[in-house]
Formats: C-alpha cells, sequence, structure tokens
C-alpha cells in the first residue's frame, strides 16, 4: 500500500474528504518524525511503539569492488507492533469443512 491508498481508506474509514485525510496523515508523520528526532519514542497501547536505535559504526563491504569501507555509528527509527497488530496478524483461517 503506498501513501496515497492509504490517504483513500483513511477517507472511506473515517467519513471525511481525502484533503482532510491527507492532512491528518503528514500531521502524523510530522509529530512521529519530530519526536523520534527529539530521542523520545512513542506507544500507542495495541498499536505499537516508535523508538529511536542507536546503531555502531561498523566495518563494511563494498559489493562491487569487495574493498573494505568504514560505515559511521547512525540512529535509526524502530516500530514494534502491539498486541492487538501481533495478535491480527497471527489468526489462522478457518479451515473450510467438507460436507
Amino acid at each position: 500500500m503506498n501513501k496515497s491508498e492509504l490517504i483513500d481508506l483513511l477517507a472511506s474509514k473515517s467519513g471525511t474528504t481525502k484533503t482532510d485525510a491527507t492532512k491528518v496523515l503528514d500531521a502524523f508523520t510530522q509529530s512521529v518524525t519530530e519526536t523520534l528526532a527529539g530521542g523520545d519514542s512513542i506507544t500507542l497501547i495495541g498499536f505499537g511503539t516508535f523508538s529511536v536505535s542507536e546503531r555502531s559504526a561498523r566495518d563494511g563491504r563494498n559489493p562491487q569492488t569487495g574493498e573494505t569501507i568504514k560505515i559511521k555509528a547512525s540512529k535509526v527509527a524502530k516500530f514494534k507492533a502491539g498486541k492487538a497488530v501481533s495478535e491480527a496478524l497471527n489468526v489462522k483461517p478457518k479451515k473450510k469443512t467438507k460436507k
């Protein structure tokens, strides 16, 4: 699903216009980005947690030349799914019974 498909889905489920859904999605993504950039995490009970993780410096390899390169330490965004999302992903479909 891409952003425009998500906007369509949000608009239809919330009964709002695509313009309003776009504003809400943009405000949400901007707020999450700013919060993570500030070093804080965001927890949405049942949905999941957005957090920042630090990746240490390490040696890597250029796949074209095979040359060893230094990869700098960096911060990366992480998402850990909450219980409701995890359970929804792991629902087993009901088996069809033959009659």
